[in-house]
């Protein structure tokens, strides 16, 4: 006789836990697949047989079976059990390829990529896998009860952090729009009259052939003028750079050197420049495209 599933439950190991699994049930939880009391941390089959959705252990990649293993040797593949959850959200339609995308760039490549070996955590940076791992009780002999608990304390902190990614993805997805208006003129810079996130927009509605060289758009109170990188994983390099002899100055000694009332700052890595007005910043703009 066949064991009975559990609908919206969820099977993954006990022991300590990595960020792999704990963002694959985050997943499952934020798309209301799962249930946070149907989570159970077991390598029991008999228990592990008795779940609709089985993350990190059991042996088995089967999307039909909702079963999302990657340490069997059969396994070749270069997901972990959260990017296989992720896959499986985009097979069945619960995200669309976009997000599919988004959310891989932003987060999961690199789950997969540490639970695998791929990537070896650089000294002096913390990663999203690390953070997770430190949730993981201090002492060895902390006890399955204690080792349980961190784990659904990651899994809150994973859950959220997951939640803000979708509701940034939203926000991005709903100023596109008015990327593309600033696109549509075909000038060498943007002009945005309040501020938004624009760089994934503007390179995927085809920014890497657009002649656009500079952004302007508000900043606080103040307003912006922003190199546009070369290519969206470039983020810190620029098309062309701030004028060198701005690079570091505030205030009056930007406004002396620049000729142009209402300066804030010029960081010293010349992408980026705060003016006081509208104004400001287009003569800034001006002043950099004519001199440059």
């Amino acid at each position: 006789m066949e064991n009975q599933i559990l609908r919206r439950s969820c099977a993954t190991h006990s022991g300590t836990f990595h960020a792999d699994e704990v963002t694959a049930c985050a997943m499952l939880l934020l798309y209301d697949l799962i249930d946070r009391e149907h989570i159970y941390r077991t390598r029991d089959p008999k228990v592990i047989d008795t779940c609709e959705f089985v993350c990190d252990v059991g042996g088995v990649y089967d999307f039909y079976q909702k079963r999302f293993d990657h340490h069997q040797s059969e396994y070749r593949g270069k997901l972990s059990s959260a990017g296989m959850i992720l896959k499986y959200l985009k097979h069945t339609k619960v995200i669309d390829e976009k997000y599919y995308f988004f959310l891989n760039r932003s987060l999961i490549l690199g789950v997969d990529a540490i639970d695998n070996g791929r990537i070896t955590p650089r000294v002096g940076h913390c990663s999203y896998s690390s953070i997770i791992s430190n949730f993981v009780p201090i002492t060895y002999a902390a006890s399955v009860k204690e080792v349980n608990q961190a784990f659904f304390e990651a899994l809150d902190f994973a859950y959220g952090h997951l939640k803000r990614l979708k509701e940034r993805y939203k926000y991005i997805h709903d100023c596109r729009k008015y990327v593309k208006e600033s696109m549509n003129p075909n000038n060498n810079f943007l002009l945005f009259d309040a501020a938004m996130p624009w760089m994934e927009s503007f390179f995927e509605l085809g920014g890497l052939n657009h002649p656009a060289q500079f952004v302007v758009m508000p900043s606080g109170n103040h307003w912006k003028l922003r190199g546009i990188p070369p290519t969206f994983e470039e983020k810190m390099k620029v098309r062309i750079p701030l004028p060198e002899k701005w690079g570091g100055l505030l205030d009056k000694e930007l406004e002396k050197i620049s000729g142009i009332n209402g300066a804030i700052f010029c960081h010293k890595g010349l992408f980026i420049s705060v003016w006081e007005t509208k104004e400001a910043a287009m003569k800034a703009l001006e002043y950099v495209l004519n001199n440059s």
